[in-house]
This record gives C-alpha cells, sequence and structure tokens, in this order.
C-alpha cells in the first residue's frame, strides 16, 4: 500500500491509504469459492463444518481402532450407571460403609456453581443433577485419552460435547431446577413473566445491535471513559487522546498506550476508581491513549502493518512532535494491552532494527507474542476454520462483532451464557450493571485483511516468535529489542494464558519484569488499589542472566497482597525520574473521549 500525509477539513494531520491492487482472492474462481462458504456459514454460526468433521472422524476412527479404551468406557459406564442406582435408592448415606455398599456422591467440580443451592439436595432433584455429573464425567472420559486421535482434534471433541452436555444441564430447565421452582411457587409466577420481558430487550438488542441505548448507565464520556483530555491527532484508524494533567509537576517521559483494537480503548480508563489513566495522571504522568476507529466494509483492506503503522508508529511520531515543543526528553514509555501489546511488540523490534531509539521501556498486559500454546482460543483457529472464517469476513469486508463475542461466550459458556440465561430468563433477574461489564458489549468490527493475517502470521503459523515476520519486505526479531520491559500475566486467563505471556523472557536478552496477578484477563488487569482478595507475584531477570521455567519462577517469586498498580506505577517513575512544571493542553481536535470511541 502507499500511504501519504494530508491534511483533514479539521486541520488534523491524516494518512490517505492508497488503494492496491487486486489479490488473487478477488478473483473469479476464488469468489465462488468464497460465496459458497460465505452462504453456509450462516447456517453454521461460522463453525467449519469440514473442521468439526475431521475432528470428530478423527476421534471416532480411532476409537474404532482401541479395543482397550472401548472396554475401559463399557467398564466405566456400568459402574458409573451401577454408582448412580445405589445413590437413587439410599442418598443420604455419608458413612464409609454406605459408600462402599451404595455409592458416594459425585461432586462437581469446584468452578461449577450450578447446584451449590442446598434445594438441589432434595428429591428427585439430587438424583437428577448427580446423573448429569456421572454423564458428564463419562463423556469427558470418552473424548480424552484416545490414543491416535491428535491434540487439537481431541480438544475440539470434548470441547464441542461439553457445550452440548452444558446446554441440557438440568439447572437450565424449569421442571428440573428446584431453585426456579421455589421462585415461581413464592411468587406466584412473576419471575417468569419478569423473565419474558428481560427476553424480549434482548431480542430487540439482536434486532437493532448498533442501536445506542441513551439510558445505558455507562455510556462513554458520561460515566466512563471521563479522565479530561483532548484529542489532538486523527487519522482514517485512530484518534490520539492526551489526557490533562492534575499534578503541579510531570515526568519527562511520557506514556503510551496501545489499547487492544477488538474492543473500545476505555478498558483502561472506565469509571474513575477503575481508571488506570486517571491512577498514571495523578501519580505525575503525562499519558497518551489510542481509540481505534471501528472500521466498516469500506477498510476491509487494511493490514495488519497498517495498523502498525498509522496507529503505532503515527501515534509514536504524534507524542514525539507534541514534546518536542514542551521538553528535550521524548523518549516514550510504551504500554501495550492485549493484542494492542503484540502489535506494539512488532513495532518495538522494527524500531530496534531500524535504529529508531524513540522507546525507553515497554510494558505489555496479558499480552502475547509467541502463540505456540494461545489457550482456549486455539480451538477456533486451523486451517478449516481461518478459511471458513475469511468467506464471512471477505463478504461483509470485515469481522462483525457478534461473532468474536460469540466465540469469548462460549470458552465460558457456564458463566456468560447458561447462568445469565438462568437468571434473567427463569428467575427474572437482572445482572447487576457494572463499567466492565459494558465495556465488554461494547466491541467493534476487524477488517477482513487486517483479521486474516493476524490469526494467519501469528496464532497459525506463530512467524513473529520464530522469526519469519515481515516488515516492510525484511524479517523482524524480538531478540533486537533492548529496552526494559515490564510484562503482567493474570492467573485464571482464558485468552492469553500467563504462561504464553511468560514465554516472552524465552525471545530475548533484555531486562524483563514479569508480574502475575489474581483474576482474568480484563479483571485482573483492572485491579485498582483497595479492591479485596488481590495479590501478585513478580520478579527481575536482569539482562544476561539465565532463563528460568514458568513453573520454577512460580514457585520461587515472591507474593504480595494488594494491587499490582502501585508495582509497576513505581517500576515507570524509575525509567521516568525527571520531571517538569505541568502545562494545560491547548491546540487539540476535540475533547476526549472523541469520535471514535463512539461509533457502532
Amino acid at each position: 500500500m502507499r500511504a501519504e500525509v494530508v491534511k483533514m477539513a479539521d486541520g488534523a494531520l491524516a494518512t490517505k491509504i492508497a488503494p492496491q491492487d487486486n489479490r488473487e482472492v478477488d478473483q473469479p474462481p476464488a469468489q465462488l469459492d468464497l460465496l459458497m462458504n460465505a452462504w453456509l456459514g450462516k447456517f453454521t454460526a461460522n463453525v467449519s463444518p469440514a473442521a468439526l468433521t475431521n475432528a470428530f472422524a478423527d476421534w471416532l476412527m480411532q476409537l474404532q481402532l482401541s479395543p482397550a479404551k472401548q472396554d475401559e468406557l463399557r467398564r466405566k459406564a456400568t459402574k458409573k450407571f451401577l454408582r448412580w442406582w445405589a445413590y437413587s435408592v439410599n442418598p443420604v448415606g455419608n458413612s464409609q460403609v454406605d459408600a462402599v455398599l451404595w455409592g458416594r456422591k459425585l461432586e462437581p467440580l469446584p468452578q461449577d456453581q450450578r447446584f451449590s443451592d442446598p434445594a438441589w439436595e432434595r428429591w428427585p432433584f439430587n438424583i437428577i443433577y448427580q446423573g448429569f455429573l456421572q454423564t458428564q464425567q463419562w463423556w469427558h472420559n470418552a473424548t480424552t485419552g484416545v490414543r491416535g486421535v491428535s491434540p487439537h482434534h481431541e480438544d475440539i471433541v470434548n470441547f464441542t460435547v461439553r457445550q452440548y452436555l452444558d446446554m441440557l444441564a438440568p439447572s437450565n430447565f424449569l421442571l428440573t431446577n428446584p431453585v426456579v421452582l421455589d421462585e415461581t411457587l413464592r411468587s406466584g409466577g412473576r419471575n417468569l413473566l419478569q423473565g419474558m420481558q428481560n427476553a424480549l430487550v434482548d431480542l430487540r438488542k439482536i434486532a437493532a445491535p448498533d442501536a445506542l441505548d441513551a439510558n445505558a448507565p455507562y455510556l462513554p464520556g458520561k460515566a466512563v471513559a471521563i479522565t479530561a483530555g483532548k484529542v489532538i491527532y486523527r487519522n482514517r484508524l485512530i484518534e490520539l487522546i492526551q489526557y490533562t494533567p492534575t499534578t503541579a509537576t510531570v515526568h519527562t517521559s511520557p506514556v503510551l498506550i496501545v489499547p487492544a483494537w477488538i474492543m473500545k480503548y476505555y478498558i483502561l480508563d472506565l469509571s474513575p476508581e477503575n481508571s488506570l489513566v486517571k491512577y498514571l495522571v495523578d501519580h505525575g504522568h503525562t499519558v497518551f491513549m489510542i481509540s481505534w476507529k471501528n472500521p466498516d466494509s469500506a477498510d476491509r483492506d487494511l493490514s495488519l502493518d497498517d495498523y502498525r503503522q498509522l496507529g503505532v508508529m503515527d501515534a509514536i511520531d504524534a507524542v514525539t512532535n507534541t514534546f518536542k515543543s514542551t521538553a528535550k526528553a521524548t523518549q516514550i514509555n510504551a504500554v501495550g494491552y492485549c493484542l494492542g501489546g503484540t502489535l506494539l511488540a512488532i513495532a518495538a523490534a522494527t524500531m530496534a532494527r531500524d535504529g529508531d531509539k524513540r522507546l525507553a521501556s515497554m510494558s505489555l498486559f496479558a499480552a502475547q507474542v509467541d502463540f505456540e500454546e494461545p489457550g482456549e482460543l486455539s480451538l477456533f483457529i486451523d486451517e478449516n476454520q481461518i478459511s471458513f472464517l475469511e468467506a464471512a469476513m471477505w463478504e461483509k469486508g470485515y469481522l462483525d462483532t457478534k461473532q468474536m463475542a460469540g466465540a469469548f461466550q462460549l470458552l465460558r459458556s457456564n458463566d456468560l451464557i447458561w447462568s445469565y440465561r438462568l437468571n434473567e430468563y427463569l428467575l427474572g433477574k437482572q445482572a447487576p450493571k457494572s463499567d466492565l461489564m459494558s465495556w465488554n458489549a461494547d466491541a467493534t468490527r476487524m477488517p477482513y485483511r487486517m483479521h486474516s493475517e493476524y490469526l494467519r502470521q501469528l496464532f497459525l503459523h506463530n512467524d513473529l516468535a520464530e522469526g519469519r515476520y515481515r516488515v516492510d519486505g525484511r524479517t523482524i526479531s524480538l531478540t533486537d529489542i533492548d529496552i526494559p520491559v515490564f510484562a503482567v500475566g493474570t492467573v485464571t486467563d482464558h485468552v492469553a494464558p500467563w504462561r504464553s505471556v511468560f514465554k516472552l523472557q524465552r525471545l530475548g536478552p533484555t531486562e524483563v519484569t514479569f508480574l502475575l496477578t489474581t483474576g482474568g484477563h480484563n479483571a485482573g488487569v483492572v485491579s485498582p488499589p483497595g479492591q479485596p482478595h488481590r495479590s501478585y507475584q513478580v520478579a527481575t531477570r536482569a539482562k544476561g542472566d539465565a532463563y528460568v521455567d514458568p513453573d520454577t519462577w512460580q514457585n520461587t517469586a515472591p507474593h504480595h497482597d494488594g494491587s499490582w498498580w502501585p508495582e509497576w506505577e513505581g517500576w515507570l517513575s524509575a525509567r521516568s525520574a525527571k520531571t517538569k512544571k505541568a502545562s494545560q493542553l491547548s491546540l487539540a481536535i476535540c475533547d476526549a473521549p472523541g469520535t471514535y470511541v463512539m461509533q457502532r
């Protein structure tokens, strides 16, 4: 692509992208294939039938070739039925003798709270849920440990069967859920009427997904994303926000935050008590934030490198130009969250290769640079599934927000799908609103070309970690990064597992401080001081020190109670030791949070 800088009507500098030549995908033979797959995807929720068929065929064929496994499953089925029958005729037996004669009650997994209410111990509901748990356990045995099945196919089969079982769980139905029946009797059925109203509200949201609810409690610019600042730069992909200082003096090295483009930027600027931006500004840091545009079909040919150039590099240029007029120091402390961290690492490696010294440090929050073990999202990543997904993206020009949200919901279906439907539709309760939940529903689309490149080059082929990723026709290497790095992983992250994030330490000799905090991908990062039950571990590998594996690190790194934010802010301040008098912002395009964050 060709890029040139132009001045927009509002006076802001912008980068204009010239159209690129048609690629092979736009030729008639490929078009027919894509149209066929896009049409089929409308009936399969864009899940590749070929991917599922290959996985189940592999499992079934190998199971047929494993008579010992078949015999084991027959024995387990008989044993589980007898155990369930024994419990059914004597469900109150608790002694060791009872356990031997009649069968001990099967306990759900620690994270499974569906049957925790005491009402489930009443007959016949205790027998129903015990039968479900026995069935669930048997199917787990059946779909795992079959000799010869590829690990990826085993994961797909086990995951798919688990989703069907979760859908059929007795907790999901009125007549088999004692908690719902009790509430129906107590309220005279008002819970079911309220549940119908809640369902109608959700149906209206599905019918008009882009409609903005003016009465929503957490709207950007009103309850969230309200830290004072100005949009100082805009191009076709980003708005750059500079936040107003709140201290008399500020550090001379500014902080530039690169959030993930899959969601709106304000995960790091939620309500004031949960805002990392406000925390940094109140501690004397000059903070800049990238706000990504919500792409549409006209942006279909934006590439992953466009995101690097129009996003990270244009923002670095704007920050550098801003600080040239106010301070001699122009080195930037760059911060990347999730996909934004991956993109920042690509930009940092490119800058290191090209001798660009404008970064003083790099901080990565729940961000992967090695995708060999990317976690449960790998269930949706193989050649079949990517090719099928590309067809849907090609037809629209982008990946729809519902498709990615659906994938994330499936990874935690009990919490995000079935528990929600139980509470909203059967119990008639409304989920409590929070700034984090509202942000989680405010997704963005992803351009066809960029997302295809991201899935293939990073997830599928792991080009970045293995030294094959090319920028401007030349390869880059993460081992060239020679600035201090602060990496944060979260204990229960299902999107970027902390051991995968930890692999950054294998890819270069530079100083790396790794911090592991309690919580998940989002709630672990949004961890302001004062919240209960928070803790973290942290340790620094000095430049040139030997590599320590993640298990050894976890067993030896010191534990600390509380939020990790002060730990990181102290690390940041140590790399921004000098201060200067704060000055108010003057030149600006508009007030924060800007216009791109409002796009539906």
